[in-house]
């Protein structure tokens, strides 16, 4: 019993430390499996690279620390179907990762057995960007997503300002999901890709070549080429038979043509040939002493493989950090008490009478906490820093914009992700302040194909012989903007004058053909014509079309080439002036306040002046007059009577200064009332034409309906349509109240023809919006930018006013004779003031006559010695005489006169009373 139980005791130990055992010690070799396809540009390195990293980690104890790491490499020659089944054998073995694979294709198909097994991938070149670790957790990118490189291509083609690509792309995984991603980069700059050429997988030569000649029928002259190193070479070769490569024209390639000049360069000088002025994209791989010392070691290496003369590229770095990286996370994943071992899946089994043997395939169950080891991968590698993001990314993603000239290429810029387009290298750029100012990206000077550094315009007119389709709308009225003839059919007028122009200033040839749109009874609807633009029934659209926000949402628009808001038209009533225009600067209450300060003020200083002044002094009567006088002729500044006071000076200088603002401003206002053409309208502006309820005129085809239904919420039952300049005029003659309207609303340039021929109405209010008329294109058309530039060449030459003014200038309503007229002051102005002044005059002597005969009569009879000497002298004549001699007398001498009299006539009395005593 004792015996038993001490073997009982044993096992029990034993079997304790041999489960501990396992769970803390590392296994003597690790398998890893390799896929790639050798005879490859990518794969010949990849291959050098990954046995190098195998041979550097073996021989390194403090990575596995006593576990070697034995790496199984296999080709998958680029077949999908090989790479599937070598994956799966992979999957029989004790593989716990698998290096790989190269293409895209194997990698969407061999993530799904990943994912099942909990294996990892760690792929060094398959780029493609819907390869992520939403969809597939076990596949780890490690090398720059392709979401980046087209990222950076797209900020190229906006860094120069071209507006549409064309791409050429191999049309399997890779292809399209690359080029789906330079479309999603390219439309968030406001570009696009405008073609895309596919090239299947077994195209030959003639086949590309075909495709090549469509691409070079096309309008856009920058062509991305998203291929691989089969049809790459192909692609740029025929360009070039094609003349394709000449002056013009713009190519920029994925980097799979800088990994064949690293690799194979420098290349045949008639291959070299057939891609100058090339643009390209390299991974950016920072510079350090770890890089340069395994670039001595490649010549060794590749001599030891024995395989050929071939240089390293990029994807040969990456190869090598991503065996590290796998032999680092091993490390961890040891460390951190992983054990290699592998589980049975039940769900994977044979059906019945199958021979698959897949249940030989088991699940790694370290797999997960691998995975994981990977995903926190912290190093400085060949590449630079190794370190995913959350997003499973790589961190610091670059590129090397590389420009083939001559027997080699040159940098001219980097792009990253974190700067955008530099000529300093990401690295320095990571350890600076992000510089997001406009204009921080440039690049050095590119050679372009035909051996030019200007930039290329990135497009041109296209090469198939065909006329650009061009919509012109068939206007019944103001003709003189555009019209279509009724003999000939030829389209005429003011837009098609400038637009004219504007093409022959172009520096290439544009055929069209202008295309009259309407039924020729009505003005077209120009949002139809838009919209037609926009669908592409035209090609363009010219004409009068007004530049409004729901128009450019679909189409763009040329440089406005004439200015025209709308506007109000209403009848007008010209004011008359009439005698007592005189009054009318001020109001009643200005008149009375007034002449009631005048009474104050003059009262003010007669209190102020009255004690210590003698000029304010006197009868009552007098200093009532002197108060009167002294205050209204402050108005003329006429005033004699001097101010003594401190006090009485204040007050009058005080009033001295507002006299003389009323003066200035009633003069100003007199002025302006007088020789000013006075007009009126009831109709004030918008707001009082929006506040009534009356009828509102547009013109037929016009923005304005719209625009007052929808912006200013005025009923569509209030607006009335008008076809004609005729039928403006008698509209508004009626008025609302007889079948009419109130007013029209329409643009400046209509209502300014319209009112050169009507002076019966006017412009009331202000311009209340403020747009242009423009030529209408597709969107993001490159011609519309160079018609906008030309139009802004005929503006500044003078030769937009040319064209003006031989449409429109025309006889104005008033000629210069009647302008002048209107400007001269005529007597109806002034007859007011005339009488007010002549009946005062009038009225003063009437009042002097009246106090001169009342005196006179009042004056003693004349002496004896003036009766006899006035004897011979009528009594009517003499009388005249007398008065008119008083009159002429001086008061003093009157009333000297008239008091003499008065003493000599007592002494006459006397006198006769002694002589009839005697």
């Amino acid at each position: 019993m004792m015996l038993a139980l001490l073997l009982l005791f044993f096992c029990l130990i034993s079997s304790t430390s041999g489960a501990t055992r396992n769970a803390s010690s590392r296994p003597a070799v690790v398998h890893v499996g390799a896929i790639f396809t050798f005879d490859s540009t990518i794969g010949r390195v990849a291959k050098v690279a990954i046995d190098a990293a195998e041979d550097d980690v073996n021989s390194d104890p403090s990575v596995l620390r006593g576990t070697r790491l034995q790496i199984i490499m296999r080709d998958t020659n680029c077949s999908g179907f090989l790479g599937m089944m070598e994956a799966l054998q992979f999957m029989e073995t004790d593989t716990v990762a698998i290096v790989g694979p190269q293409c895209t294709a194997i990698a969407h198909v061999i993530s799904h057995v990943s994912n099942e097994l909990h294996v990892p991938l760690l792929s060094f070149s398959a780029t493609d960007p819907t390869l992520n670790a939403l969809e597939y957790p076990y596949f780890v990118r490690t090398t720059q997503s392709d979401l980046f490189q087209m990222a950076a291509i797209a900020e190229i083609v906006d860094y120069y300002q071209w507006n549409q690509v064309i791409a050429v792309y191999v049309d399997d995984d890779h292809g399209r999901n690359g080029v789906a991603a330079l479309g999603d980069k390219l439309a968030e700059r406001r570009c696009k890709i405008s073609y895309k050429a596919q090239v299947s997988p077994g195209a030959t030569r003639s086949d590309v070549t075909d495709l090549l000649v469509k691409v070079a029928l096309m309008e856009s002259r920058v062509i991305v080429v998203h291929s691989n190193q089969e049809y790459g070479p192909m692609i740029l070769s025929i360009a070039h038979y094609l003349e394709m490569m000449t002056n013009g024209y713009v190519w920029i390639t994925t980097d799979w043509l800088s990994s064949l000049l690293d690799s194979r360069g420098p290349l045949a000088s008639s291959t070299m040939e057939t891609m100058q002025g090339v643009l390209t994209l390299r991974q950016h791989t920072a510079d350090s002493k770890k890089k340069r010392d395994f670039i001595s070691r490649w010549s060794n290496l590749t001599r030891k493989e024995n395989i050929g003369d071939f240089r390293l590229n990029s994807y040969g770095l990456y190869a090598y950090d991503t065996v590290w990286m796998l032999a680092k996370a091993l490390d961890a994943f040891f460390d951190d008490g992983g054990i290699i071992s592998f589980s049975n899946d039940k769900s994977l089994h044979d059906a019945q009478g199958g021979t698959l043997h897949l249940e030989a395939m088991s699940i790694f169950d370290g797999g997960q906490l691998l995975l994981d080891k990977v995903r926190k991968s912290n190093f400085s590698g060949l590449t630079g820093l190794l370190r995913f993001d959350s997003d499973a990314n790589l961190v610091h993603p670059a590129f090397d914009i590389i420009n083939v000239i001559g027997t080699g290429s040159r940098t001219v810029g980097f792009w990253s992700n974190y700067s955008g387009l530099s000529i300093v290298s990401p690295d320095i750029l990571y350890s600076k302040p992000l510089n997001v100012s406009i204009g921080s990206d440039q690049l050095y000077s590119v050679i372009w194909p035909g051996e030019t550094t200007t930039k290329p315009r990135g497009w041109v007119f296209p090469n198939n012989g065909k006329e650009l389709k061009i919509g012109v709308p068939d206007r019944v009225s103001y003709k003189e903007f555009v019209s279509k003839s009724p003999t000939t059919g030829t389209v005429k007028g003011y837009c098609i004058d400038v637009f004219t122009a504007a093409v022959n200033l172009l520096p290439y040839a544009v055929p069209f053909k202008l295309i009259p749109f309407g039924n020729g009874h009505a003005n077209p609807s120009y949002t139809e014509l838009t919209n037609m633009v926009a669908t592409g029934a035209f090609d363009a659209a010219v004409g009068d079309i007004a530049i409004v926000t729901n128009r450019t949402k679909i189409v763009d628009f040329t440089q406005p080439y004439i200015e025209s808001g709308l506007v109000i038209v209403a009848p007008i009533r010209k004011h008359k002036s009439n005698a007592w225009a005189f009054l009318q600067p001020f109001t009643v209450e200005m008149w009375c306040v007034t002449g009631l300060f005048f009474l104050v003020v003059g009262a003010a200083v007669w209190i102020l002046e009255h004690r210590i002044n003698d000029e304010f002094r006197g009868p009552p009567r007098q200093q009532i007059v002197t108060v009167f006088w002294f205050s209204f002729s402050t108005l003329f500044f006429a005033h004699r009577e001097n101010t003594v006071s401190t006090l009485g000076r204040v007050v009058l200088i005080i009033w001295l200064f507002v006299v003389l603002i009323i003066q200035s401003s009633y003069t100003a206002s007199l002025t302006s009332i007088l020789t000013v053409q006075q007009l009126s309208s009831p109709v004030k502006g918008i707001d009082s034409l929006i506040a009534s309820d009356e009828l509102i005129g547009f013109q037929v085809g016009s923005f304005a309906e719209n625009y007052m239904v929808e912006e200013l919420s005025i009923p569509r039952s209030r607006l009335k349509a008008l076809g004609s300049p005729e039928e403006y005029a008698e509209a508004l003659e009626l008025g609302p109240k007889n079948g009419g309207v109130a007013a029209i609303v329409d643009e400046r340039a209509y209502v300014e023809l319209f009112l050169s021929t009507n002076c019966k109405f006017a412009i009331v209010g202000s311009e209340f919006t403020k747009s242009g008329w423009g030529f209408v294109f597709p969107r993001d058309s490159p011609l519309a930018v160079d018609m906008s530039t030309a139009i802004l060449t005929l503006s500044e030459n003078g030769d937009l006013q040319r064209i003006h003014d031989k449409w429109f200038t025309r006889a104005a309503c008033i000629s210069e004779t009647d302008e002048i007229d209107s400007e001269r002051l005529h007597l109806t102005s002034f007859w007011g003031l005339f009488l007010i002044s002549g009946m005062s005059c009038f009225l003063a002597l009437l009042i002097y006559f009246i106090i001169m005969i009342r005196q006179f009569v009042q004056l003693p009879p004349p002496d004896d010695q003036d009766r006899s000497s006035n004897q011979q002298t009528p009594q009517s004549g003499r009388r005249l005489q007398k008065f008119l001699s008083f009159v002429d007398d001086r008061v003093e001498d009157a009333k000297n006169r008239s008091k003499r009299g008065q003493m000599e006539k007592p002494t006459n009395n006397v006198n006769a009373d002694i002589e009839s005593y005697d």
